[in-house]
């Protein structure tokens, strides 16, 4: 091998480990979060109306009949507004409480989608949530059956039904409440645990 040659495998052999070494050190930085947090924050905007306490009337339809309560519900950011944080609970005649939920709307900037991880009645799962015009719908997939709440906002009120969609039936309506906006709320920002 001529020394021109050996020089310039051994120029390159060096190049090469550079770019091997530097390789792993970029993958120990992630990208800058701005841009992402950015769209999940803009995307949140869409349902800015929810944040706050609501309450109203409920009914669910049961194997044993109508069984009403008063929902209530609040709502807010977290994550510096780029996700949004629900709670609700309804509240039997007695004031014991009959169901609860936590859930956390998010919004991944890839593929445009938005996301509600719900926690309920001892059980848990992720559905997709779609904003509309003046509202929103989730679905939970329930083998040939579609469990689907539709929520609209109009005047200051907040209306959701809840509908079995079967395919080749009409659909079946089995919820409804129909909430006013009560108040503001902090929650879930405020109470945060401080440096000192």
């Amino acid at each position: 091998m001529s020394r021109s040659l050996a020089a310039s495998f051994a120029a390159a052999l060096a190049a090469g480990a550079l770019i091997s070494a530097a390789a792993p050190a970029q993958a120990q930085f992630p990208p800058d979060p701005a841009p992402r947090l950015a769209a999940q924050k803009q995307a949140m905007d869409k349902l800015a109306w929810m944040d706050g306490v609501w309450r109203g009337p409920a009914w669910t339809q049961t194997p044993a009949g109508k069984h009403e309560i008063t929902q209530t519900e609040r709502i807010g950011p977290l994550l510096g507004g780029a996700v949004k944080v629900l709670e609700g609970r309804g509240y039997n005649t007695d004031a014991s409480t009959g169901f609860n939920a936590l859930g956390v709307v998010s919004f991944e900037p890839d593929t445009g989608a938005y996301n509600l991880h719900s926690y309920a009645m001892g059980r848990e799962g992720d559905f997709k949530l779609t904003p509309t015009a003046d509202g929103y719908v989730w679905e939970i997939p329930a083998g040939p059956m579609i469990i689907r709440y539709t929520a609209v906002m109009k005047d200051g009120a907040w209306r959701e039904i809840g509908e079995r969609v079967m395919p080749g039936r009409p659909p079946t309506q089995f919820f409804e409440m129909n909430l006013k906006r009560v108040g503001d709320s902090a929650w879930p920002a405020v109470g945060a645990v401080s440096p000192k």
